[in-house]
């Protein structure tokens, strides 16, 4: 491993261990989680989500257009199943199967 990726990742992972535990210490100390710096906080988890999946899924759109066609398909999956079930389990669990079963019908 070179150096170069050793050092991004030590920098990537610093990262978001204080994206994730900063906002614990900062609640902590600042009171009750009414008020602008509670909303602030409070959005933080569904900002680092978006982000990571943005981050994860650009790549395999802009290599090939046809790995589009799962990917939609694993994410219907999981958004339907969440809104039908309403289990964050369930749908982690079937996002990836349906993934798996297209690119399986697919290929």
């Amino acid at each position: 491993m070179s150096v170069e990726v050793l050092i991004l990742a030590l920098l990537a992972g610093a990262a978001n261990y204080a994206f994730r535990v900063g906002p614990m210490f900062l609640r902590a100390f600042r009171g009750p989680p009414e008020g602008l710096p509670g909303r602030f906080l409070a959005a933080t988890g569904p900002a680092a989500i978006a982000t990571l999946a943005a981050a994860s899924l650009w790549p395999m759109l802009t290599a090939d257009p046809g790995r589009a066609v799962p990917l939609a398909a694993g994410c219907a999956a999981v958004l339907g199943l969440w809104a039908w079930r309403r289990s964050v389990v369930v749908a982690t669990l079937g996002g990836p199967v349906v993934h798996g079963l297209v690119l399986w019908a697919i290929a």
